[in-house]
């Protein structure tokens, strides 16, 4: 079966001119214009494979849809891309801090939004394929739950936001290894140009606060990027 999209966008128009073109790459599609009858479409089966989601809605925000369609445990890992008029930085880091996968500003390309929704279906079904093997990764007293999306320190479930969670996975896989920025904003974010690297640095230090003293397993390479140690210190 082709994937469900579900639309949530205030723009009558626009919902109907991102329905023919959807519906014509062979999705199936269900909207509103509303973000309470989203959150609601979303988790109620069959769940949506994704979301795109506008930013300004006339009863609550893409911001407060978003946070709760990911605090729910049915509807956690539904992929979200955030359409919206609003450009600046600040909102693109609000829209990741809260959960969003991706980020389109109005005016976009029809194409454009084609394409990344279908890059962002097919990371889903492949992250998907590979839950089979629900393996626990340590790092010292860190343990994370790639199949649960859950991280501890020794029994105490860390609070971590959807990227956060992908950032601490993607330096736990790669310990020893460098990160240059550019290449986190690629593999975490499935990005390479609409948010400047200052995001990556504002997340890492997010991402060090929560992991306490352990947060200095995660080293800075000045002018270069960051690097889990290979080997977690015995005191942290």
């Amino acid at each position: 079966m082709s994937a469900t999209i579900l639309l949530v966008e205030d723009e009558e128009d626009l919902i109907n001119t991102l329905e023919y073109n959807f519906q014509k790459e062979g999705y199936q599609i269900q909207s509103t214009m509303k973000g309470s009858e989203a959150i609601q479409l979303a988790s109620e089966p069959p769940f949506p494979d994704l979301m795109v989601l506008d930013l300004m809605l006339p009863d609550i925000s893409g911001i407060e849809v978003c946070r709760q369609i990911r605090s729910s445990e049915s509807t956690k890992h539904i992929p979200i891309l955030m359409l919206t008029a609003k450009g600046e930085e600040i909102d693109r880091i609000v829209g990741f801090e809260v959960g969003a996968d991706d980020y389109m500003v109005k005016p976009f390309s029809i194409r454009e939004l084609i394409l990344r929704v279908r890059a962002l279906l097919r990371r889903s079904q492949h992250t998907q394929s590979n839950e089979t093997t629900p393996e626990l990764m340590r790092f010292g007293r860190l343990r994370l739950d790639p199949t649960g999306h859950q991280a501890w320190i020794d029994d105490k479930e860390l609070k971590l936001t959807v990227l956060e969670f992908r950032l601490l996975h993607t330096f736990l896989s790669r310990k020893g290894r460098v990160q240059t920025r550019e290449v986190l904003l690629s593999d975490v974010w499935g990005i390479e140009s609409h948010v400047t690297t200052r995001t990556v640095d504002t997340h890492v230090k997010r991402l060090r606060e929560k992991l306490g003293d352990m947060g200095n397993s995660i080293e800075t390479l000045r002018g270069v990027g960051y690097k889990l140690k290979a080997h977690a210190d015995e005191k942290a």
